[in-house]
């Protein structure tokens, strides 16, 4: 595709010092062009495309999309997550926990979808951002996403090194050295993590479609190991450990805790469900998007709601939920068991490949995201560019893959966990957001005050509600807060209903239900993140400051030079062609 040069004559904030002064000082007018200044869908999907040079080649089908979905879904955090919801929460009713959770991530996944089917691009939610509530909230989501991703990826890489030695019975201590001048958190020095984390970047370098048959081999790999846990259970479970502690002065009952303790729990283990969002940047490269990706974004959370559900069963049966292990349920149920000492190994092996597939999608998504905000230009347009042979994003998966490695070196597992999920949920959130506004909103100069002030009351009362259930001492009057506070959400959302109708219905592939299906997404997603701790917003609000400070002095610089030098226009035809395509 042909896109209006940007280079000869062309208007640069950054061409010396002394104009790019003179830019800051005319930042805030540049702010209120650029901040909120919406893209559509043909913007996305023609001239922006072309700022990458070659488009990324589309070579996958509906299967490829479940195998990536549960490659990043399924990883090594189900086997630590399972045992710690429930140990201090769910106690055995951690089933229902999951199923809930599930549901959480179902309703999210649908929002993703329809965005996906209808923008099918590399940038997930930061283009569905982007085309409802402007460049700033988009950069300001994908941005702190890609920081998550980052950090993610650098824990995990680093707990492959952990399940290897338990697979292989050695320990962790001597896979790893330490460096005595460096601060405690950051000494450990893990080689192996880097050559994991540098191995997966050469592979999703190469080919995207290589890079679905590596993932779907591993992905083979370690489900059959889950099944096997799964069948292992369940053959050495008893079913009275569904309903009895192993002491008598702790709560019984296959709900222990209550439904305090159900929904606590599903706070905790539905962050086993993140990844699925990393499927939706693949929608650039998907065959048939409107027949592919509702199956292979909700197929796959429903395949791993079900494995989810199946190994919860097998580990409370296995023991009393007051006896398990929250750091290592399953291979601490077998350990000590005459006999049985060998299935602690084959719970690393499965890990260690859960481990791997959950970093192979988790590196594609990061680099897709990155991709196209090089797109939109408010981060250097090198990071856009698709290599020739390759169809992929190089330079984005090159980049980010170095910066993983540089911190799965040095930083500690622990450190790294702190500092992750917040930015996802709150993706999660912005998603189900933009999607009641794409739909009640109409395209043009036209007043989105009403849904605005809807999805505002809306998620005021959602933070009120979790703020009730994490702060007020049990008792009738907390009940009734909740009670009321249940009551005035469904109140708004019935009155948005009848007195906002639909602007834009979609024509290939929607939601159901609208708005409750995306209400109840905003709901669970603020709930969620009322669950998380405090170094979780500490993380945030570091990172969203630099992010800000980012987009101030170089952003929307660079975006309003591209604006000004016409490169985010098309000749005329390319949009149609580009549409037709799809």
């Amino acid at each position: 595709m042909e896109v209006t040069s940007s280079n000869n004559g062309g208007h640069s904030s950054f061409s010396s010092f002394r104009v790019y002064l003179t830019s800051l000082s005319a930042t805030p007018s540049r702010l209120s062009r650029r901040a909120i200044s919406v893209s559509t869908s043909s913007d996305e999907m023609s001239c922006l495309r072309a700022v990458s040079g070659e488009h990324m080649r589309r070579t996958l089908r509906w299967y490829d999309l479940i195998g990536l979905g549960i490659g990043g879904m399924v990883g090594a955090g189900v086997f630590v997550t399972t045992g710690r919801a429930s140990r201090l929460y769910a106690g055995p009713s951690i089933v229902v926990s999951y199923a809930i959770a599930g549901l959480c991530a179902l309703l999210s996944a649908f929002c993703y979808t329809e965005f996906a089917v209808h923008l099918p691009v590399a940038g997930g939610a930061f283009s569905y951002i982007r085309v409802t509530f402007g460049e700033f909230p988009a950069f300001f989501t994908g941005a702190n996403l890609i920081m998550d991703y980052v950090m993610s990826n650098a824990a995990v890489s680093r707990s492959f090194t952990a399940y290897l030695g338990t697979a292989f019975g050695v320990s962790t201590s001597k896979w790893r050295f330490v460096l005595s001048a460096l601060p405690d958190g950051f000494n450990e020095i893990d080689p192996v993590a880097v050559l994991v984390v540098l191995a997966v970047t050469v592979v999703i370098s190469c080919s995207t479609r290589e890079s679905s048959k590596v993932n779907m081999i591993m992905t083979a790999f370690h489900i059959t190991f889950i099944v096997f846990v799964i069948v292992m259970g369940f053959l050495k479970g008893d079913s009275k450990n569904l309903t009895f502690p192993a002491k008598t002065g702790h709560p019984s009952g296959f709900f222990p805790f209550g439904a305090a303790g159900v929904f606590n729990g599903a706070a905790m283990v539905y962050l086993s469900y993140i990844g699925y969002d990393a499927v939706s940047t693949m929608a650039e490269e998907v065959e048939n998007p409107v027949k592919d990706i509702p199956v292979g974004v909700s197929g796959s959370v429903a395949i791993v709601t079900v494995l989810y559900c199946l190994m919860a069963v097998s580990m409370s049966m296995l023991l009393p939920y007051d006896l398990i292990d929250p750091e290592a349920p399953f291979s601490a149920a077998f350990r000590g068991s005459d006999g049985w000492e060998w299935v602690t190994k084959v719970v690393g092996i499965g890990a260690s490949f859960g481990i791997l597939t959950s970093l192979l999608v988790a590196m594609l998504g990061q680099a897709r995201y990155m991709c196209v905000i090089g797109r939109s230009r408010v981060v250097p347009v090198w990071f856009a560019k698709i290599h020739p042979n390759s169809s992929t994003p190089v330079n984005a998966s090159t980049f980010l893959g170095i910066f993983t490695a540089a911190l799965a070196l040095f930083t500690d597992l622990n450190v790294l966990l702190n500092l992750v999920s917040i930015g996802t949920l709150f993706v999660f959130y912005m998603v189900a957001n933009a999607l009641i506004f794409r739909r009640y909103v109409p395209v043009g100069p036209t007043k989105p005050w009403p849904t605005l002030s809807f999805l505002t009351l809306f998620s005021i009362t959602s933070l009120v509600f979790t703020l009730i259930w994490k702060l007020a001492s049990q008792g009738s009057l907390k009940a009734f807060m909740l009670g009321a506070s249940a009551v005035v959400a469904i109140a708004i959302v019935l009155i948005f209903q009848c007195v906002v109708p639909q602007a834009n219905i979609p024509e290939l592939w929607g939601v159901p239900f609208m708005p409750w299906t995306p209400c109840v997404s905003i709901f669970l997603n603020i709930f969620l993140l009322g669950s998380l701790d405090a170094p979780s917003y500490v993380r945030f609000g570091f990172f969203s400051g630099l992010i800000v400070l980012v987009y101030l002095f170089y952003g929307v610089h660079a975006s309003f030079d591209a604006e000004a030098n016409g490169s985010f226009v098309v000749k005329d035809g390319q949009v149609l062609k580009e549409l037709t395509e799809v």
